[in-house]
C-alpha cells in the first residue's frame, strides 16, 4: 500500500480527509470495522494522537461509531437508531415512532434549473423523482417529493421501493452504496392545497410545515434533494441544539 502522508497542517484534519476518501472509495463499508488507530498511524505516518483526534471528529459527525471494547466502525443506516437522526417528528403525546413509507411514484425525468443547482448536475441531466407518503401509527403525516441524480441511483424502481422493509436511506446504502452523512434543511409554513389535503387527510388551507432538505454523502457531494409537507396536528418537528 502506498504511503499516504499529508504535507500541511492542521495535520489531524488532513488525516480526517484521508479517512473520508477511503470511505468514499468503498475501502471500508458501512457496518465494517476500520483499522486500529495504531494501524492508521503507521499507514499515514503520523502519531496515534493525531489519528485519534481525526477519528473523534468523524465519530462526533456520526460518520464513524466507536464501540467499547470492539473498535471503531463505519456508521450505517441499517442501525435502527440511525433512523431518528434524519427523522425529526415526534408525537405530541409520545416519543419518536418509526414511519411506514407508502411509495406513490418513481419517475424518470430531466433536471430543471432548481434540481440541477441543488444536486450539482447539469440542467437536463437524468434524474429520478420519488413521491411517497409517510405514515406514523397508520396516519398519513408527511408527503415527500424526492429528487435523485439518475447516474447514482440507476435501477431504482417503484417495486424496489414498495418491497423494501427498512428506511429509504438504508435502501440507498444497501443497493446503491450511498450513505447520507449530513443534511441541511429549510423550514417554512405553508397551506395545504386540495390534492395534498386529500393525501394527508386534512382540509384545504390547513397549516403545514414545509421542509426542504439537501442531503450529502462523503466529500460533501449532494445526492438527494427533497421537499416534504408535514402535518403537525398530532406531531411536532424537533431539533436538538448543542
Amino acid at each position: 500500500m502506498a504511503h499516504e502522508s499529508p504535507t500541511f497542517s492542521p495535520l489531524y484534519r488532513q488525516i480526517k480527509n484521508l479517512i473520508v476518501q477511503a470511505l468514499d472509495s468503498g475501502e471500508w463499508l458501512p457496518g465494517q470495522a476500520i483499522p486500529s488507530e495504531q494501524e492508521l498511524a503507521l499507514r499515514f505516518g503520523v502519531s496515534q494522537g493525531t489519528v485519534r483526534k481525526a477519528v473523534d471528529e468523524l465519530a462526533a459527525g456520526n460518520i464513524l461509531l466507536r464501540k467499547q471494547g470492539k473498535g471503531t466502525f463505519v456508521s450505517t443506516h441499517q442501525d435502527p437508531r440511525a433512523a431518528f437522526r434524519f427523522l425529526r417528528l415526534k408525537a405530541v403525546n409520545g416519543g419518536p415512532v418509526l414511519p411506514k413509507s407508502q411509495p406513490l411514484e418513481c419517475m424518470r425525468g430531466k433536471a430543471g434549473q432548481e434540481a440541477a443547482r441543488n444536486l450539482g448536475i447539469e440542467p437536463g441531466s437524468q434524474i429520478l423523482i420519488v413521491r411517497r407518503v409517510l405514515r406514523l401509527e397508520g396516519k398519513p403525516v408527511v408527503i415527500d417529493e424526492i429528487y435523485l441524480p439518475g447516474d447514482v441511483y440507476q435501477g431504482l424502481t417503484i417495486e424496489m421501493l414498495r418491497d423494501w422493509q427498512g428506511s429509504l436511506y438504508s435502501l440507498f446504502e444497501s443497493r446503491f452504496g450511498v450513505r447520507m452523512v449530513r443534511a441541511t434543511e429549510k423550514l417554512r409554513a405553508v397551506s395545504a392545497d386540495r390534492a395534498v389535503g386529500e393525501l394527508l387527510g386534512v382540509g384545504e388551507g390547513t397549516p403545514l410545515l414545509s421542509v426542504e432538505r439537501l442531503a450529502f454523502t462523503y466529500g460533501d457531494k449532494p445526492v438527494e434533494w427533497r421537499r416534504g409537507l408535514y402535518s403537525t396536528a398530532e406531531h411536532f418537528y424537533i431539533n436538538e441544539l448543542s
